[in-house]
């Protein structure tokens, strides 16, 4: 049987924009451009030929057709991820980290990350910054700075104020189990090289378009 089918990414672009109903949001989460997500959902809607939004002034509500096709690509996303990680061959899963040049990598044990998480398969990137993580290059970022990125979460991994270095990762990919898998193994890492717990905060951007 042949599966007549939109453009996977053009799928992937609504179902991102509809969850979070801004195409702002949806590109941090796919690393695209806001533009990008607009384009492929404009085509996926001449493709099948019905509105899904309804782009009202900085906001986007979904249209009859979007409400009822929503569920279905969720549900059809979910599954192609499920049976994905019922296959389970070691590393199955990339993890593309971002560090800043001046981080001495020796403070975050890689070899026994590596060792005790084997559906991982963690790439290092260095040196790398905000812009190698905007493009999608890298995943998750370590980087030297205030923290303060709207759109991202940002996690402190040493103590004090001001300047300090940060675990950053795209608001809509956070809590995913690799990048969730690789926080929580900071945090257990000895106290002068793990997340600063007081310190850990969610900054997520609010304006949608």
């Amino acid at each position: 049987m042949t599966y007549i089918l939109p453009p996977l990414n053009a799928l992937r672009a609504f179902e991102a924009a509809a969850r979070h109903l801004s195409f702002k949001l949806a590109a941090h989460e796919l690393h695209v451009t806001p533009a990008a997500v607009g384009q492929q959902v404009k085509a996926l809607e001449a493709r099948l030929g019905v509105r899904l939004f309804e782009r009202l002034h900085k906001q986007l509500v979904l249209t009859e057709a979007g409400q009822a096709y929503l569920p279905e690509i969720s549900d059809g996303f979910r599954r192609i991820a499920d049976a994905t990680a019922q296959l389970k061959p070691v590393g199955a899963v990339l993890l593309q980290l971002g560090v800043h040049g001046s981080f001495d990598l020796r403070r975050l044990d890689l070899a026994e990350f590596r060792a005790t998480h084997a559906e991982i398969g963690l790439r290092v990137l260095q040196p790398a910054g905000l812009h190698e993580l905007i493009e999608g290059k890298v995943d998750l970022l370590i980087a030297r700075g205030l923290g303060n990125q709207p759109g991202y979460r940002c996690d402190r991994v040493t103590e004090g104020s001001g300047l300090g270095d940060w675990l950053i990762a795209p608001a809509g990919t956070a809590d995913c189990p690799e990048i969730s898998g690789f926080r929580d193994w900071l945090r257990g890492l000895p106290s002068e090289n793990a997340l600063a717990p007081h310190r850990r905060r969610r900054l997520v951007g609010i304006v949608r378009s």
